[in-house]
């Protein structure tokens, strides 16, 4: 069995601009570049799987439908620049701030690395050849736990400290570095 590679994307903050509980097509705003870079990834040989923390669904801001909606209006977008999302990943979980039955410790939410190894294991995925895009300290921990050889910190999300940024193999502005990176 060939073992594929893969590049992991956090969703906001990567593929968007991270403006808080983001829900609907309205509020979706493309990261400059984004569909150049995937594109450059997809051409490299990378699946191209979303890996996304929304415990707005478990605070009550929307819910799984609505995540669902604008999951499939994201996909189409990238459809539209031919650029092919293998699957998308999301917890809905927090343990603190969530209402019942999403306030629970689970091993899906970043840093945990749930999601990942759920692709992993559905794909055939080598993490060694594989590498995380994220714009928080906790994509870099779950990549890490997940094995992932390379984790990529983007300053398109978070502001970052020096002790996240050490977290990191590489800090680049963007996804749009893909281009000239990879």
């Amino acid at each position: 069995m060939t073992l594929r590679k893969a590049a992991f994307l956090d969703r906001d903050g990567v593929i968007n601009v991270d403006h808080g509980y983001v829900s609907s097509a309205e509020q979706f705003e493309f990261i400059d570049g984004v569909f150049a870079a995937c594109q450059h990834l997809q051409q490299q040989g990378y699946l191209l799987i979303v890996v996304t923390n929304q415990s707005g669904i478990g605070r009550g801001y929307y819910n799984e439908a609505q995540f669902w909606q604008l999951t499939a209006w994201m996909k189409a977008q990238f459809e539209a620049h031919q650029v092919k999302l293998t699957d998308v990943y999301f917890c809905p979980h927090h343990p603190v701030n969530a209402k019942p039955p999403y306030q629970i410790e689970c091993d899906c939410r970043k840093p945990a690395p749930g999601m990942l190894l759920q692709a992993i294991e559905k794909y055939q995925i080598d993490p060694t050849q594989s590498l995380m895009l994220g714009d928080k300290k906790a994509d870099m921990q779950a990549a890490k736990a997940a094995g992932i050889a390379r984790k990529v910190l983007v300053l398109s999300g978070q502001t970052l400290t020096a002790a996240d940024k050490a977290s990191a193999d590489e800090v680049w502005p963007s996804i749009k570095t893909a281009l000239t990176a990879l």
